[in-house]
């Protein structure tokens, strides 16, 4: 936890009132120790007195800690009092808010005005989207470069995922995130498909919500696999013919996961592209699946890999299946996804030699 100084405090509450301004005093409103039999909680707040062009006012400056309960790191707990920003004054009876602000690295306290919404900006990239690629080569048009390039995007995800983190409890928040959240799989099952949905009934996304239940438990044994990822590595996060090759965008849920979440989200678009293939699976995308997993395996030694990439790929199945995301599937590509990721679910081991089997 951050301590707050004097000089911070002075400083911010020129900058949030103006140059009127000025500190009075401060100190702790409460402790843990001082809530009753409630012994957790997310912060401790800090009662601060001071005046603004002579008028005596109050306010109690409130820092969240980090915990093992999504508050991690300090863009979750920035959410949260965001949230109180904006909801808290139009709740009836509810302590209204007098500013949000954030503590920068050089120990300043700084006031955000009025947020409405937030921005990045980031550096301008050459290249072209990777997805482009894959159209071609389901169109039937394989390059040189296209085998070149899939042991270059297997080789740079080893090389991310050899960098390990040991954090129980990141781990299993991760896989927390892959089941429940709202923008994984079962915010998919919600939202990316019409209920009831004509191709794949109630019964079946019930059963496969329990599975995945099953799955979850089991994956709590591999809390030593936590390493450094990506989050979201499919083709249209990923810039091809760059002076320096490939480029990634768009890094997501975290820095920390299951390097199985990577390394499945390109390999379900090998096989989305490789169903496009009257009927029968692209041969040139299958080999590329395969250079792609062969290499990844041989880069890291990982077969434990194997072991727990059902359920995501059961997350990047949802993705590419769903008629929201690819409105313009043919039913057989759509209902061969979907059958995918139900019969994934039924091997401890995923067979990435025989992966078709899963899809009959």
């Amino acid at each position: 936890m951050i301590e707050i100084t004097a000089s911070m405090l002075e400083t911010y509450l020129k900058e949030a009132f103006g140059l009127g301004a000025s500190l009075v005093d401060y100190g702790d409103i409460g402790s843990l120790d001082k809530q009753g039999m409630k012994k957790f909680g997310y912060g401790k707040p800090l009662l601060v007195l001071f005046t603004v062009d002579g008028e005596k006012l109050e306010t109690v400056i409130s820092v969240m800690k980090g915990d093992n309960y999504g508050h991690q790191f300090y863009w979750d707990r920035a959410a949260v009092l965001m949230f109180q920003y904006e909801a808290s004054a139009r709740l009836p009876r509810h302590v209204k808010p007098m500013g949000i602000g954030y503590i920068s690295r050089d120990g300043e306290m700084l006031p955000l005005n009025e947020p409405q919404e937030f921005f990045i900006l980031n550096e301008k990239l050459q290249g072209y989207d990777y997805f482009n690629d894959l159209e071609r080569i389901r169109n039937g048009e394989l390059q040189e470069q296209d085998e070149q390039n899939v042991v270059d995007l297997a080789e740079w995800l080893a090389e991310i995922h050899s960098v390990k983190k040991y954090d129980p409890h990141l781990y299993m928040r991760r896989i927390r995130d892959l089941i429940g959240s709202s923008e994984c799989i079962m915010g998919l099952v919600d939202e990316a498909f019409k209920h009831p949905c004509d191709f794949f009934s109630q019964d079946r996304f019930v059963n496969l919500e329990k599975k995945l239940i099953d799955w979850r438990w089991k994956l709590f044994h591999y809390t030593h696999r936590l390493c450094a990822v990506h989050g979201d590595f499919h083709p249209w996060n990923v810039l091809m013919g760059g002076p320096d090759g490939f480029s990634v965008l768009d890094r997501s849920r975290g820095e920390w996961g299951e390097p199985a979440g990577d390394l499945c989200c390109m390999a379900t678009n090998y096989i989305l592209f490789g169903l496009y293939s009257g009927g029968k699976f692209s041969s040139k995308l299958r080999n590329l699946y395969m250079t792609y997993m062969e290499t990844y395996l041989e880069k890291t030694g990982d077969d434990e890999v194997l072991q727990v990439m059902a359920p995501f790929f059961v997350f990047r199945g949802l993705v590419v299946a769903s008629p929201v995301w690819y409105p313009d599937h043919p039913q057989e590509v759509r209902d061969a996804l979907m059958r995918f990721i139900e019969n994934v679910l039924e091997d401890e081991v995923f067979d990435y030699v025989q992966f078709e089997r899963y899809m009959r």
